[in-house]
């Protein structure tokens, strides 16, 4: 049966809270320079205090199902390494304040490579006919991760949610998803973590090590692996479908940094203007970082309907993986509601991006940020 999964639509959010390299560098040892020529990064979005994953995820997936022109789905896929708690799942939560009803709805857990194998998750999903459409979102706030001394890792993460909705449809129309291919190799699952927090630390019963609560992250050794992983997989997934590496229109690749994204473009022998990228505003919003660079690419126009696309990502785990499509027209994110509903109604959106709702647990009142 020919029952493929069909992008329908796409929307994002980001907190209002930017943080800029000047910022950063008033309480670490570093300096604008030094971080764009690292990362390529000038400021990032940070959630306020009491602000969660969940409220990004929200309204990131208020403004796909707007876009995908339903108000309905039958399974809710949410990717993200920063849950609201460590226990239940945010999923199930994000669903009932969608007003989604009790439909199935579950995390899942990949880092940075999350929002790929949700999208494959509820590709499945569909393929099996267990559902007919499926919210896949990726979200984290990752800042609450991040140790307040590190200025290797502090300056690179931002925070926020992107979403997409799939719907049942045909392999052969715009917005399918076709070649996938999907990785992961656990024995060098120490380059990318979170020490404490789990059952293996929990289970010795001795004191937590504040340093252990924090991200951490080997950046050479992920580097390399985050290039040759990403590289190899765009080549797989494109040679299933008989696509040449060079026939690929964007490449949307996850935004670990600027350099990375550089460097497999360069394996590819792909031009710089093939890559879509918003990390130097938003820095690497983890699960996030594909389906924002998505909204921002439509927005801005640098992704077209027609266009060949692969997303790829990489992540902790480790994990890798990718899939293409030909990108469809899609509904712009747009939600309607009341003027009172916005975050600084009647002042005029920053950017390229229509301003939307504030997160429900948010202040009300602040200049709209560049949303999507």
């Amino acid at each position: 049966m020919d029952r493929a999964a069909v992008v329908a639509g796409l929307g994002g959010w980001v907190p209002p809270t930017v943080v800029t390299n000047d910022q950063l560098a008033a309480v670490l040892d570093t300096d604008d320079a030094w971080i764009r020529s690292r990362t390529g990064i000038q400021e990032r979005r940070w959630v306020s205090p009491g602000q969660s994953t969940g409220d990004l995820a929200v309204e990131a997936g208020r403004r796909a199902l707007w876009s995908a022109g339903t108000d309905s789905v039958d399974a809710v896929v949410l990717a993200t390494s920063t849950p609201d708690r460590p226990c239940p799942g945010t999923a199930p939560e994000v669903t009932s304040r969608l007003g989604l009803g009790p439909v199935p709805a579950f995390d899942v857990a990949a880092v940075c490579t999350g929002f790929v194998y949700a999208l494959a998750t509820g590709a499945g999903l569909i393929a099996l006919g267990t559902a007919d459409r499926v919210l896949v979102v990726g979200a984290d706030a990752f800042s609450t991760l991040l140790s307040p001394s590190d200025r290797s890792t502090r300056v690179i993460f931002g925070d926020g949610a992107g979403a997409v909705v799939l719907r049942t449809g045909s392999y052969g129309e715009p917005g399918a998803l076709r070649g996938m291919n999907l990785g992961s190799d656990g024995s060098r699952s120490d380059l990318i973590e979170v020490p404490a927090g789990g059952s293996r630390e929990r289970s010795t019963g001795l004191p937590v090590k504040a340093e252990d609560t924090y991200f951490t992250m080997q950046g050479q050794a992920v580097f390399a692996e985050a290039v040759r992983r990403m590289a190899e997989s765009v080549r797989e997934t494109a040679s299933r479908i008989g696509w040449q590496p060079t026939e690929i229109d964007s490449l949307v690749l996850h935004q670990a940094n600027a350099r990375i994204l550089a460097a497999v473009a360069r394996r590819l022998a792909l031009p710089r203007e093939t890559l879509l990228s918003n990390i130097g505003r938003l820095g690497n919003t983890v699960a996030a970082s594909i389906p924002l660079a998505l909204a921002d690419g439509v927005a801005t126009g640098e992704l077209r309907p027609g266009h060949r696309v692969v997303l790829a990502g990489f992540g902790g785990g480790l994990t890798w993986g990718s899939l293409a499509l030909e990108w469809p027209q899609l509904r712009p994110a747009e939600p309607e509601g009341p003027a009172d509903s916005r975050v600084g109604a009647g002042s005029d959106a920053t950017g390229p991006y229509p301003a939307g709702p504030a997160p429900s647990h948010s202040p009300r009142g602040q200049r709209p940020p560049a949303n999507f």
